[in-house]
């Protein structure tokens, strides 16, 4: 009964690990407290729903309208489920 459930559960994922043209809710910030605190303060909250545009090492995202990019190590913060897939 619980390899059905799990069919339904989002993926999650660090936000280096998105697809480029993927869209992501944030569900987690995980890492130094004074790390989670600057991402929050640039918006990337729990709940939040972000685009990724491009990159590896810098990544561009989409973040309520206005584009951010992030260091890959910033990125790695970041845990999202996957809501839609990307290119």
């Amino acid at each position: 009964m619980t390899a059905v459930i799990d069919r339904f559960r989002p993926q999650r994922m660090r936000l280096t690990e998105l697809p480029v043209g993927a869209t992501g809710r944030v569900c987690e910030l995980a890492g130094q407290t004074e790390v989670c605190q600057r991402l929050r303060e640039m918006g990337f909250c729990e709940s939040a729903v972000i685009e990724k545009v491009s990159g590896q090492r810098t990544l561009l995202c989409q973040l309520c309208g206005t584009r951010i990019a992030l260091s890959d190590r910033a990125a790695q913060h970041i845990v999202v489920e996957l809501i839609r897939g990307g290119a």
